[in-house]
Protein backbone atom coordinates (compact mmCIF):
# COMPACT_ATOMS: atom_id res chain seq x y z
CA UNK A 1 0.00 0.00 0.00
CA UNK A 2 0.99 3.77 -0.38
CA UNK A 3 2.95 5.63 2.25
CA UNK A 4 1.29 9.25 2.75
CA UNK A 5 3.70 11.78 3.96
CA UNK A 6 3.08 15.52 5.27
CA UNK A 7 4.98 17.16 2.43
CA UNK A 8 8.17 18.24 5.04
CA UNK A 9 9.53 14.60 5.76
CA UNK A 10 8.62 15.05 9.35
CA UNK A 11 6.25 11.72 9.16
CA UNK A 12 5.00 8.84 6.95
CA UNK A 13 1.45 7.14 7.44
CA UNK A 14 -0.70 4.72 6.08
CA UNK A 15 -4.75 5.23 5.60
CA UNK A 16 -5.81 2.24 7.72
CA UNK A 17 -9.86 1.19 7.70
CA UNK A 18 -10.76 0.46 11.45
CA UNK A 19 -14.34 -1.52 12.54
CA UNK A 20 -16.97 -3.39 11.02
CA UNK A 21 -17.94 -0.66 8.02
CA UNK A 22 -13.58 0.25 7.75
CA UNK A 23 -13.97 4.46 8.83
CA UNK A 24 -10.60 5.89 7.26
CA UNK A 25 -8.17 7.21 9.58
CA UNK A 26 -4.34 8.11 9.36
CA UNK A 27 -1.45 5.79 11.52
CA UNK A 28 1.80 7.03 11.40
CA UNK A 29 3.91 4.01 10.56
CA UNK A 30 6.22 3.41 14.11
CA UNK A 31 8.79 0.71 14.27
CA UNK A 32 10.05 2.36 17.52
CA UNK A 33 6.70 1.66 19.42
CA UNK A 34 4.57 -1.80 19.72
CA UNK A 35 1.42 0.02 20.77
CA UNK A 36 -1.27 0.81 18.35
CA UNK A 37 -3.88 3.87 19.03
CA UNK A 38 -6.29 6.21 17.20
CA UNK A 39 -7.93 9.12 18.41
CA UNK A 40 -11.28 8.55 20.25
CA UNK A 41 -14.83 10.03 19.48
CA UNK A 42 -15.08 11.22 22.92
CA UNK A 43 -11.48 13.15 22.88
CA UNK A 44 -12.39 16.51 23.46
CA UNK A 45 -8.40 17.69 23.62
CA UNK A 46 -7.95 20.45 20.90
CA UNK A 47 -5.81 17.48 18.81
CA UNK A 48 -8.71 15.15 18.46
CA UNK A 49 -10.85 18.25 17.25
CA UNK A 50 -9.08 18.79 13.99
CA UNK A 51 -8.12 15.00 13.25
CA UNK A 52 -10.99 11.76 12.16
CA UNK A 53 -11.62 9.98 15.25
CA UNK A 54 -13.25 6.47 15.88
CA UNK A 55 -15.55 5.56 18.68
CA UNK A 56 -18.45 2.62 19.19
CA UNK A 57 -21.03 4.66 16.85
CA UNK A 58 -18.61 3.62 13.93
CA UNK A 59 -18.65 0.01 14.46
CA UNK A 60 -20.75 -2.82 15.31
CA UNK A 61 -17.95 -4.84 16.14
CA UNK A 62 -16.52 -2.37 18.68
CA UNK A 63 -15.74 -3.73 22.54
CA UNK A 64 -14.58 -1.55 24.79
CA UNK A 65 -12.65 -2.92 27.71
CA UNK A 66 -11.85 -2.59 31.40
CA UNK A 67 -8.57 -1.29 31.23
CA UNK A 68 -6.63 2.39 30.05
CA UNK A 69 -4.01 2.64 28.74
CA UNK A 70 -0.89 5.88 29.13
CA UNK A 71 1.67 6.85 26.99
CA UNK A 72 4.72 9.09 26.72
CA UNK A 73 6.48 9.53 23.34
CA UNK A 74 9.60 11.58 22.47
CA UNK A 75 6.57 14.62 20.64
CA UNK A 76 3.76 14.09 23.12
CA UNK A 77 2.07 12.23 25.37
CA UNK A 78 -1.45 10.21 25.07
CA UNK A 79 -3.99 7.77 27.38
CA UNK A 80 -7.75 6.95 26.82
CA UNK A 81 -9.13 3.21 26.87
CA UNK A 82 -8.15 0.03 25.11
CA UNK A 83 -10.95 -1.84 22.88
CA UNK A 84 -11.09 -4.70 20.71
CA UNK A 85 -12.20 -4.54 17.00
CA UNK A 86 -10.28 -4.80 13.36
CA UNK A 87 -7.78 -2.64 12.02
CA UNK A 88 -7.22 -3.41 7.74
CA UNK A 89 -4.87 -2.25 5.86
CA UNK A 90 -2.61 -3.62 2.76
CA UNK A 91 -5.01 -6.64 2.32
CA UNK A 92 -4.97 -7.95 5.99
CA UNK A 93 -8.21 -7.39 8.52
CA UNK A 94 -6.57 -8.09 12.32
CA UNK A 95 -8.66 -8.39 15.11
CA UNK A 96 -6.80 -7.12 17.91
CA UNK A 97 -7.04 -4.33 21.43
CA UNK A 98 -5.93 -1.30 20.32
CA UNK A 99 -6.06 2.05 21.93
CA UNK A 100 -8.88 4.57 22.21
CA UNK A 101 -7.73 8.04 22.93
CA UNK A 102 -9.58 10.41 25.03
CA UNK A 103 -6.92 12.94 25.72
CA UNK A 104 -3.86 13.96 23.63
CA UNK A 105 -1.42 16.51 24.83
CA UNK A 106 -1.12 19.19 22.02
CA UNK A 107 2.01 18.23 19.88
CA UNK A 108 -0.09 16.42 17.85
CA UNK A 109 -1.77 19.32 17.10
CA UNK A 110 1.59 19.62 14.65
CA UNK A 111 1.09 16.51 13.03
CA UNK A 112 -1.21 15.40 10.48
CA UNK A 113 -1.82 11.37 11.69
CA UNK A 114 -5.07 10.75 13.69
CA UNK A 115 -3.23 7.64 15.78
CA UNK A 116 -0.22 5.28 15.33
CA UNK A 117 0.22 1.81 14.32
CA UNK A 118 2.89 0.34 16.59
CA UNK A 119 5.55 -2.00 14.40
CA UNK A 120 7.77 -2.92 17.22
CA UNK A 121 7.82 -6.24 18.20
CA UNK A 122 7.86 -5.37 21.55
CA UNK A 123 4.93 -5.84 24.27
CA UNK A 124 3.11 -2.22 24.89
CA UNK A 125 -0.49 -1.44 26.44
CA UNK A 126 -1.93 -3.27 23.70
CA UNK A 127 -2.29 -6.15 21.11
CA UNK A 128 1.18 -5.89 18.95
CA UNK A 129 0.28 -6.26 15.55
CA UNK A 130 3.46 -7.41 14.30
CA UNK A 131 2.87 -10.70 16.58
CA UNK A 132 -1.00 -10.92 16.23
CA UNK A 133 -0.29 -10.79 12.18
CA UNK A 134 2.29 -13.75 13.12
CA UNK A 135 0.12 -15.60 15.20
CA UNK A 136 -2.83 -15.25 12.66
CA UNK A 137 -0.45 -16.97 10.26
CA UNK A 138 -1.87 -15.08 7.67
CA UNK A 139 1.55 -14.63 5.40
CA UNK A 140 4.22 -16.96 4.44
CA UNK A 141 6.57 -14.99 5.56
CA UNK A 142 6.25 -12.30 8.47
CA UNK A 143 8.21 -9.30 6.84
CA UNK A 144 7.22 -5.65 5.90
CA UNK A 145 9.40 -3.95 3.78
CA UNK A 146 9.29 0.12 3.34
CA UNK A 147 10.45 2.39 1.03
CA UNK A 148 10.03 6.76 1.62
CA UNK A 149 9.49 9.24 -0.28
CA UNK A 150 11.95 12.17 -0.08
CA UNK A 151 9.90 15.67 -0.70
CA UNK A 152 12.56 17.42 -2.71
CA UNK A 153 12.36 14.87 -5.72
CA UNK A 154 8.84 16.18 -6.37
CA UNK A 155 6.87 12.93 -6.20
CA UNK A 156 5.32 10.50 -3.67
CA UNK A 157 6.21 6.78 -4.20
CA UNK A 158 6.75 5.40 -1.07
CA UNK A 159 5.37 2.00 -0.08
CA UNK A 160 5.08 -0.40 2.40
CA UNK A 161 4.51 -4.38 1.47
CA UNK A 162 3.39 -7.16 4.34
CA UNK A 163 4.91 -10.90 3.53
CA UNK A 164 7.24 -9.68 0.92
CA UNK A 165 9.39 -7.01 -1.00
CA UNK A 166 9.32 -5.63 -3.94
CA UNK A 167 12.38 -5.84 -6.43
CA UNK A 168 11.34 -2.30 -8.34
CA UNK A 169 12.03 -0.80 -5.06
CA UNK A 170 15.80 -1.89 -5.02
CA UNK A 171 18.97 -2.73 -6.81
CA UNK A 172 21.40 -4.66 -5.81
CA UNK A 173 21.26 -7.57 -3.25
CA UNK A 174 19.23 -7.17 0.58
CA UNK A 175 21.99 -7.47 3.06
CA UNK A 176 20.84 -8.42 6.52
CA UNK A 177 21.79 -7.96 10.24
CA UNK A 178 20.35 -9.56 13.44
CA UNK A 179 18.83 -8.17 15.82
CA UNK A 180 21.36 -7.00 18.51
CA UNK A 181 21.09 -9.42 21.47
CA UNK A 182 20.33 -6.90 23.93
CA UNK A 183 17.64 -5.13 21.58
CA UNK A 184 14.98 -7.25 23.23
CA UNK A 185 11.99 -7.28 20.32
CA UNK A 186 13.06 -4.11 19.38
CA UNK A 187 14.14 -3.09 16.24
CA UNK A 188 17.74 -2.85 16.93
CA UNK A 189 21.15 -3.87 15.33
CA UNK A 190 24.70 -3.04 15.30
CA UNK A 191 26.10 -0.66 13.53
CA UNK A 192 29.72 -0.90 12.55
CA UNK A 193 30.66 3.07 11.69
CA UNK A 194 29.15 6.12 11.47
CA UNK A 195 31.61 8.24 9.13
CA UNK A 196 32.16 11.70 7.10
CA UNK A 197 34.23 11.61 4.20
CA UNK A 198 35.94 8.06 4.35
CA UNK A 199 36.50 9.30 8.11
CA UNK A 200 35.04 6.87 10.87
CA UNK A 201 33.84 9.23 14.06
CA UNK A 202 33.71 5.98 16.05
CA UNK A 203 33.51 4.17 18.83
CA UNK A 204 32.58 1.85 16.48
CA UNK A 205 29.61 -1.34 17.37
CA UNK A 206 26.93 0.94 18.74
CA UNK A 207 23.52 -0.24 18.81
CA UNK A 208 21.20 1.40 16.21
CA UNK A 209 17.57 1.73 16.64
CA UNK A 210 15.87 1.73 13.41
CA UNK A 211 12.71 3.80 13.84
CA UNK A 212 9.90 4.71 11.21
CA UNK A 213 8.23 6.84 13.42
CA UNK A 214 11.33 9.21 14.08
CA UNK A 215 11.98 12.26 11.28
CA UNK A 216 16.08 12.32 12.22
CA UNK A 217 18.83 10.83 14.04
CA UNK A 218 19.28 11.33 17.63
CA UNK A 219 23.27 9.66 19.20
CA UNK A 220 25.09 9.84 21.84
CA UNK A 221 26.32 13.72 22.60
CA UNK A 222 30.18 12.50 22.25
CA UNK A 223 29.48 10.65 19.15
CA UNK A 224 27.52 13.33 17.78
CA UNK A 225 30.40 15.93 18.55
CA UNK A 226 33.16 13.34 17.23
CA UNK A 227 31.42 12.98 13.88
CA UNK A 228 30.62 16.89 13.14
CA UNK A 229 34.53 17.61 13.94
CA UNK A 230 34.81 15.73 10.78
CA UNK A 231 32.87 18.05 9.01
CA UNK A 232 34.47 21.44 7.76
CA UNK A 233 32.76 24.49 9.38
CA UNK A 234 30.61 22.14 11.54
CA UNK A 235 29.88 24.73 14.72
CA UNK A 236 27.14 23.84 17.78
CA UNK A 237 26.82 26.04 21.17
CA UNK A 238 25.44 23.59 22.81
CA UNK A 239 26.78 19.97 21.83
CA UNK A 240 23.23 19.06 20.87
CA UNK A 241 22.49 21.13 17.68
CA UNK A 242 24.95 21.64 15.05
CA UNK A 243 24.94 24.24 11.93
CA UNK A 244 27.15 23.51 8.91
CA UNK A 245 27.86 25.10 5.70
CA UNK A 246 24.82 24.74 3.53
CA UNK A 247 27.26 24.21 0.29
CA UNK A 248 28.23 20.71 2.18
CA UNK A 249 27.57 17.86 -0.63
CA UNK A 250 29.13 15.00 0.69
CA UNK A 251 26.82 12.18 2.63
CA UNK A 252 27.28 10.73 5.46
CA UNK A 253 27.83 6.75 5.87
CA UNK A 254 26.98 4.41 7.98
CA UNK A 255 27.97 0.78 7.86
CA UNK A 256 25.89 -2.89 9.14
CA UNK A 257 27.47 -6.07 8.64
CA UNK A 258 30.24 -4.74 6.13
CA UNK A 259 28.09 -3.43 4.09
CA UNK A 260 27.88 1.32 3.31
CA UNK A 261 25.04 3.31 3.48
CA UNK A 262 25.05 7.06 2.30
CA UNK A 263 22.93 9.28 3.74
CA UNK A 264 22.66 12.28 1.19
CA UNK A 265 23.36 15.78 1.99
CA UNK A 266 19.70 16.38 0.90
CA UNK A 267 18.76 14.95 3.98
CA UNK A 268 21.26 15.32 7.17
CA UNK A 269 21.31 18.46 7.17
CA UNK A 270 18.77 21.89 6.24
CA UNK A 271 18.53 23.23 2.34
CA UNK A 272 18.80 27.28 2.44
CA UNK A 273 20.30 29.69 0.53
CA UNK A 274 22.34 30.92 3.45
CA UNK A 275 25.68 30.76 4.53
CA UNK A 276 24.56 28.22 7.41
CA UNK A 277 21.95 25.15 7.74
CA UNK A 278 21.20 23.19 10.20
CA UNK A 279 22.17 19.48 10.92
CA UNK A 280 19.44 16.99 11.17
CA UNK A 281 22.10 14.89 13.49
CA UNK A 282 21.49 15.84 17.35
CA UNK A 283 23.32 15.20 20.14
CA UNK A 284 21.15 13.49 22.50
CA UNK A 285 20.59 9.40 23.43
CA UNK A 286 17.22 8.84 23.60
CA UNK A 287 18.61 5.44 24.57
CA UNK A 288 21.60 5.61 26.37
CA UNK A 289 24.92 4.57 24.27
CA UNK A 290 22.22 4.24 21.42
CA UNK A 291 21.93 6.05 18.16
CA UNK A 292 18.12 6.21 16.86
CA UNK A 293 17.94 6.47 12.92
CA UNK A 294 14.84 7.83 11.53
CA UNK A 295 13.54 8.68 8.31
CA UNK A 296 16.48 10.79 7.79
CA UNK A 297 18.41 7.47 7.32
CA UNK A 298 15.72 5.72 6.06
CA UNK A 299 14.67 7.97 2.97
CA UNK A 300 17.73 6.57 1.80
CA UNK A 301 17.78 2.72 1.57
CA UNK A 302 15.39 -0.11 1.16
CA UNK A 303 14.23 -1.81 4.76
CA UNK A 304 13.14 -4.94 5.53
CA UNK A 305 11.96 -5.75 8.91
CA UNK A 306 11.68 -9.77 9.21
CA UNK A 307 9.64 -10.86 12.57
CA UNK A 308 10.31 -14.69 11.30
CA UNK A 309 14.11 -14.76 11.40
CA UNK A 310 14.71 -11.36 13.37
CA UNK A 311 16.84 -8.92 11.72
CA UNK A 312 16.79 -6.10 9.65
CA UNK A 313 17.75 -5.88 5.70
CA UNK A 314 18.89 -2.97 4.11
CA UNK A 315 19.61 -2.37 -0.26
CA UNK A 316 20.13 0.64 -2.18
CA UNK A 317 17.13 2.61 -3.39
CA UNK A 318 16.95 2.79 -7.63
CA UNK A 319 17.64 6.29 -8.82
CA UNK A 320 14.67 8.77 -9.02
CA UNK A 321 12.26 8.35 -11.92
CA UNK A 322 11.87 11.83 -13.68
CA UNK A 323 8.48 10.56 -13.84
CA UNK A 324 5.87 11.61 -11.51
CA UNK A 325 4.24 8.51 -10.38
CA UNK A 326 1.51 7.71 -7.61
CA UNK A 327 1.21 4.95 -5.51
CA UNK A 328 -2.17 3.34 -4.06
CA UNK A 329 -2.97 2.97 -0.69
CA UNK A 330 -6.00 0.07 0.18
CA UNK A 331 -7.69 0.36 3.51
CA UNK A 332 -10.84 -1.10 4.35
CA UNK A 333 -11.48 -2.31 0.83
CA UNK A 334 -11.25 1.32 0.08
CA UNK A 335 -8.74 2.80 -2.22
CA UNK A 336 -6.93 6.21 -1.77
CA UNK A 337 -3.70 7.63 -3.83
CA UNK A 338 -1.56 8.38 -2.05
CA UNK A 339 -0.65 12.21 -2.91
CA UNK A 340 2.58 13.71 -4.12
CA UNK A 341 4.95 15.35 -1.57
CA UNK A 342 3.60 18.49 -2.99
CA UNK A 343 -0.38 17.97 -2.79
CA UNK A 344 -1.89 20.04 -0.63
CA UNK A 345 -4.47 17.68 1.89
CA UNK A 346 -7.50 18.88 3.53
CA UNK A 347 -9.27 18.27 7.23
CA UNK A 348 -12.56 16.72 5.72
CA UNK A 349 -13.23 13.50 7.45
CA UNK A 350 -10.95 10.61 5.63
CA UNK A 351 -8.15 13.04 4.95
CA UNK A 352 -5.28 14.38 7.24
CA UNK A 353 -5.93 16.88 9.77
CA UNK A 354 -6.02 20.14 8.05
CA UNK A 355 -3.02 22.54 8.95
CA UNK A 356 -0.88 20.09 10.10
CA UNK A 357 1.45 19.43 7.30
CA UNK A 358 2.69 23.40 7.83
CA UNK A 359 3.86 22.26 11.64
CA UNK A 360 6.30 24.96 12.53
CA UNK A 361 8.12 21.44 14.23
CA UNK A 362 11.34 20.36 12.76
CA UNK A 363 10.02 16.74 13.40
CA UNK A 364 8.91 14.18 16.08
CA UNK A 365 10.11 10.79 17.37
CA UNK A 366 7.74 8.24 17.93
CA UNK A 367 10.10 6.41 20.10
CA UNK A 368 7.58 5.07 22.84
CA UNK A 369 9.55 5.95 25.97
CA UNK A 370 6.76 4.43 28.63
CA UNK A 371 3.59 2.65 28.63
CA UNK A 372 1.43 2.28 31.63
CA UNK A 373 -1.43 -0.15 31.56
CA UNK A 374 -4.59 0.85 34.23
CA UNK A 375 -7.33 -1.37 36.33
CA UNK A 376 -9.99 1.14 34.54
CA UNK A 377 -10.38 3.38 31.58
CA UNK A 378 -8.43 6.05 31.48
CA UNK A 379 -11.34 8.33 31.50
CA UNK A 380 -11.94 7.14 34.85
CA UNK A 381 -8.50 7.11 36.66
CA UNK A 382 -9.19 8.80 40.20
CA UNK A 383 -8.10 6.27 42.74
CA UNK A 384 -6.74 3.85 40.26
CA UNK A 385 -2.94 2.64 40.33
CA UNK A 386 -1.13 0.97 37.50
CA UNK A 387 -0.86 -2.61 37.53
CA UNK A 388 2.53 -2.15 35.38
CA UNK A 389 4.70 -0.62 33.74
CA UNK A 390 6.90 -1.21 30.81
CA UNK A 391 9.61 0.96 29.30
CA UNK A 392 10.75 0.95 25.55
CA UNK A 393 13.24 0.20 23.51
CA UNK A 394 14.13 -3.21 26.02
CA UNK A 395 13.02 -1.27 29.14
CA UNK A 396 16.38 0.44 28.05
CA UNK A 397 14.99 4.10 28.38
CA UNK A 398 14.96 6.48 31.36
CA UNK A 399 11.75 8.48 31.92
CA UNK A 400 13.62 12.13 31.91
CA UNK A 401 14.64 11.37 28.41
CA UNK A 402 11.71 11.86 25.95
CA UNK A 403 11.84 15.67 27.67
CA UNK A 404 15.10 16.73 25.79
CA UNK A 405 13.65 15.88 23.13
CA UNK A 406 10.69 18.42 23.16
CA UNK A 407 13.70 21.00 24.15
CA UNK A 408 15.27 19.91 20.93
CA UNK A 409 12.98 20.21 18.95
CA UNK A 410 12.14 24.01 20.85
CA UNK A 411 15.95 24.73 20.10
CA UNK A 412 15.89 23.57 16.36
CA UNK A 413 12.46 25.93 15.75
CA UNK A 414 14.54 28.69 16.99
CA UNK A 415 17.26 28.36 14.55
CA UNK A 416 15.43 27.51 11.56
Amino acid sequence: MGIYQDGTDFCYFVEVGLGSDGKSLYMLLDTGAGTSWVMGSDCTSAPCKVHNSFGSSDSKTFKESSKGFSIAYGSGTVKGNLVEDTISLAGLDVPMTFGVANETSDDFNHFPFDGILGLSMTTGATDNFVQTVKNAKTLQSNLFSVSLSRHSDGINNGEIIFGGTNPSKFTGSISYTDLAPKAGKDWAITMDKISYDGKSAGPEGRMAYIDTGTSYVFGPPDDVAALHKLIPGAESADGVTYTVPCKNDVPITVSFSGVSYDISPKDWHSSSSGDKCTSNIYGHAVVPDAWLLGDLFLKNVYTVFDADQERIGFASEPVISTKPTATTATAGGAKATAPSASEPTDGTTGSPASGASNSPLPGLTGQETSVVTEGAPAAQTSGASPTSTMKSPAEQLERSKYVSIIGVVAIVAMVA
